[in-house]
């Protein structure tokens, strides 16, 4: 098999899964539909039970695909998904709320982790030469999910504004027919698999190191580090992503209809970042990149709240989004460089729970913060502050001794 049909099957399966991102859409309209009504926290706790279900759906998915391979994990969390979602579209009003969290959170939360894991470990298998930049491909199409979610989603709630959550119902069949067609060309490669042209061996790949099973790994303090790492980026991003329309309309003064669609634009940003991250990384190390998109977030999350003029708030927004969806690009390649490819489901997956961890802190901290007075300035302000100081971080996370020769440059 071409190894790039699997991205493309791969890239197919994230795009469904990855139009998660698109919840500031709707939590927005559940807090203006007059069967809803719900409080900006409460709007926001679908979006956090589905991220902090993934970690579990990503250990589970992670430690089965490795030993039954990637085909049969991703047909199961793609349809696991869609269903969730599906049961979200069910819902008709506040009575219907443990429905909505059920479906939407529970459900399609864990379907969601239980697929993100698959493309990432397999596709490191396909491409040893391309560590970086494939698995910011992997990912690249959950970050690019929510681009053409977010205006789909916003036409489909206008059209019965009282009714938003009848839009789950054609999404989560999109949904499904994405993730079968993708997952259908999911497999391992063959045990004497050599990139192609490679010639004897497989030219530009990582130079052999110790493989760690997921209890070596354990064991040993860079995956605790690393998965730190994770949880600190993606609790800077999300904090904004999960209040992303409601920034856009109360800072920048932007109209509903506009800042949803400021959310598909930014959700490019996402994408983009998970690719152009994981590839530089290859290049100029894999904590130098961490180290500049946490700063990064952090300067620009203390810049947002004064940032009244639109242009200036999408630019800042942006960087986050970027940096963001970055750290998923990047931390693949990363966890690979230190701890080899082998077993890079398991060990990955269970690294997740940083992202369920980070997904779960950085809504609520966001949410608490803003409240009913709207204060943007205390809330950003505070979680930058966080992001710079994380930096520290990078500059003592270094790769094991018995996986130094694995290490790309500067890395």
């Amino acid at each position: 098999m071409n190894r790039w049909v699997l991205v493309v099957g791969a890239l197919l399966l994230q795009f469904s899964i990855g139009a998660v991102y698109a919840w500031s859409v709707f939590g927005g309209a559940l807090e203006e539909a007059e069967p809803w009504e719900l409080s900006k926290v409460r709007a926001s706790l679908p979006f956090t039970v589905t991220i902090a279900m993934i970690f579990i759906g990503s250990y589970l998915g992670g430690r089965l695909q490795d030993v039954r391979g990637p085909r049969l994990v991703a047909l199961i969390g793609g349809v696991v998904y869609a269903v969730g979602i599906l049961l979200a579209g069910l819902t008709n009003d506040s009575g219907d709320y443990w429905l909505l969290i059920l479906g939407y959170g529970v459900i399609s939360g864990f379907g969601l982790g239980f697929a993100y894991i698959v493309p990432i470990a397999m596709l490191q298998k396909w491409f040893p030469d391309k560590p970086g930049l494939i698995t910011g491909l992997a990912v690249g199409g959950f970050g690019f999910g929510a681009v053409l979610t977010s205006p789909v989603a916003q036409a489909l709630i206008d059209a019965d504004p009282d009714d938003p959550t009848q839009a789950f119902l054609p999404l989560g069949v999109a949904y499904l027919v994405m993730s079968l067609l993708g997952a259908s060309v999911f497999r391992n490669p063959p045990a004497d698999y050599q990139v192609p042209g490679a010639g004897g061996g497989s030219a530009g790949a990582r130079p052999a190191g110790k493989e760690y099973e997921q209890g070596e790994a354990l064991r040993t303090p860079q995956w605790f580090l690393l998965t730190a790492i994770l949880t600190l980026n993606v609790t800077a991003g999300i904090a904004l992503i999960s209040q992303a329309k409601a920034s856009g309309a109360d800072i920048a003064g932007l109209s509903a209809t506009a800042a949803a669609s400021v959310v598909g634009v930014l959700a490019i940003f996402n994408g983009a970042g998970r690719i152009v991250w994981a590839a530089a990384s290859d290049y100029m190390g894999r904590m130098p990149a961490f180290a500049a998109m946490l700063g990064l977030q952090g300067v620009c999350l203390v810049l947002i709240p004064h940032a009244s003029n639109a242009v200036l708030f999408f630019v800042l927004a942006a960087v986050v989004y970027l940096c963001y969806g970055g750290g998923f690009g990047t931390m693949p390649a990363t966890a690979g460089d230190y701890f080899g490819v082998k077993n890079a489901g398991a060990i990955y997956g269970l690294m997740l729970i940083g992202w369920s961890l980070g997904g779960v802190i950085g809504p609520v901290v966001a949410a608490g913060l803003i409240g009913d007075d709207e204060s943007y300035t205390l809330a950003y302000t505070v979680i930058g502050i966080v992001a710079l100081a994380s930096v520290v971080l990078t500059l003592i996370t270094k790769v094991p001794r018995d996986r130094r020769s694995s290490e790309p440059a500067r890395g």
